[in-house]
């Protein structure tokens, strides 16, 4: 599984992303805590538990039977062959000590062999076990504590460590210890530690992160609401100097967009009164043209320039929209938009339903239900246009009879300035900026526009707008 993928299933916020980084690197290093423990308390166990076993072998070769202490008989035997089974596990180094020590005092061995394993029932030692839980329970009974035997040999399943010396030819001397297995409990003590120390890193970490994400989840709200229209929305900066600098960045932003926008508003403003000026004079000028041919042409071409200003215009000032939502009946709207078209002579098909209102900026509105009819008239004499209500909000269609679109070509529609064929005459199909003007107004509404292919032939366009 990739990095990536993995990233993807993990929490996505960054509260969750730090705790969880956090807990796998704790993880980790009690991991590699908990294995350098048990190596530790491993070495530990053998080397207390190899120490007297070695001594009493030493003090077996050393003196005759008579002179061994009684606890040196007890866990000590004499036999023809090595006691080392080989269900167990070997232990050269246990061996070699015993070697080195044998060599210290000065006692010649043949052969030492040494190894760990399982106690088994019936075995030398196992007697010797139950020999010592016997006189443990007779010596408590005689004091009349009648509680069970369950210290020493009975902490967890004993390992009994066997090294065996060959002094002679056929002739071995074996010592026995016992290494009681521990290790259940210790880990059951790593892992309550690991528990607490989990809760106590794990709730700092939780409280200094929410403490760092909290102004960002505030900067986050700032940037989603972000209005160039309206009021600067006030943060104030705390957390960590770069949080607090990244704040006061935000900030700084917001006075320069808005002061850009206010700018281009004014440019804006300035330049559609100089172009209009000369526009209305060549628009008188045109009048005293004596051919009315030459004259309805550049009539038309002067209002074809004044359209596109319009659109150029209004499509640059949606960012700060002057007129404020309100409730309106969208089906009277739309009507309102249709009925113009027909007193134009055009087939334009629309059935009011249900009232439906919505709060939207009417002439906005408007203009895009206007351009989607305008752009559906050029490719299809007939157009039906319908209401109704989609979801939490509106979605208002307008189809028409003509060629429809390639299917690859569709979003490349929204695009300014294109269209599917190479003119830009209003004759067949205008500067392309009416379908780009009419999704920056959906989009502007928080709602969308799209474009679909009929089945039966043609194209519609859906306009949808919360309600």
């Amino acid at each position: 599984m990739s990095a990536r993928r993995l990233a993807r299933l993990g929490p996505s916020s960054l509260v969750g992303q730090i705790l969880l980084t956090v807990a796998m690197a704790l993880l980790l290093a009690q991991a590699v805590n908990f294995a350098l423990l048990l190596r530790e308390r491993d070495r530990q166990i053998f080397q207390q538990a190899s120490e007297p076993a070695i001594e009493r072998l030493i003090g077996a070769v050393q003196g005759p039977s008579e002179r061994r202490s009684a606890r040196i008989r007890r866990w000590s035997s004499i036999d023809t062959a090595s006691q080392v089974s080989r269900t167990m596990r070997l232990r050269p180094d246990i061996a070699e000590r015993a070697r080195d020590a044998f060599a210290d005092r000065g006692v010649t061995v043949l052969r030492v062999e040494a190894a760990i394993g399982a106690v088994e029932p019936g075995s030398f030692i196992a007697r010797r076990m139950n020999e010592r839980r016997e006189n443990e329970r007779r010596e408590r009974a005689e004091r009349g504590d009648r509680r069970p035997v369950t210290r020493g040999d009975r902490d967890g399943d004993p390992r009994a460590l066997v090294i065996s010396a060959e002094v002679a030819p056929g002739r071995w001397v074996t010592s026995y210890g016992l290494i009681p297995d521990r290790q259940t409990r210790l880990i059951i003590e790593l892992l309550f530690q690991t528990l607490i120390l989990y809760a106590v890193v794990m709730a700092a970490v939780w409280l200094v992160v929410r403490r760092i994400a909290r102004p960002l989840r505030d900067l986050t709200v700032a940037a989603e609401s972000f209005d160039p229209a309206g009021a600067a929305t006030a943060l104030d900066p705390r957390g960590s100097a770069d949080i607090r600098h990244l704040i006061e960045a935000f900030e700084g932003m917001q006075v320069r967009i808005r002061a850009m926008l206010a700018e281009k508003d004014h440019m804006l403003g300035a330049i559609g009164h100089d172009l209009r000026t000369p526009l209305a004079s060549l628009r008188v000028r045109a009048e005293s043209v004596e051919d009315e041919d030459e004259r309805n042409r550049m009539a038309q071409t002067i209002d074809e320039m004044n359209r596109t200003l319009d659109d150029i215009l209004s499509l640059a000032r949606l960012g700060r929209p002057s007129e404020p939502p309100t409730k309106v009946d969208l089906s009277a709207l739309v009507d309102a938009a249709v009925e113009d078209f027909r007193d134009l002579g055009h087939d334009v098909a629309f059935e009011p339903g249900a009232r439906v209102t919505a709060a939207v900026r009417t002439n906005l509105i408007k203009r895009a239900v206007r351009n989607l009819i305008e752009n559906a008239l050029k490719y299809g004499e007939q157009v039906e246009v319908t209401l109704d209500r989609a979801g939490d909000g509106v979605a208002i269609e307008i189809a028409d009879r003509g060629p429809g679109i390639p299917e690859g070509a569709i979003e490349r529609m929204f695009e300014p300035f294109t269209r599917l064929e190479g003119s830009r005459s209003r004759e067949t199909g205008g500067a392309g900026l009416g379908l780009t003007l009419a999704r920056a107004i959906a989009t502007g509404h928080g709602g969308s526009l799209t474009l679909a292919n009929r089945t039966d032939g043609g194209l519609v366009a859906r306009l949808w707008v919360p309600a």
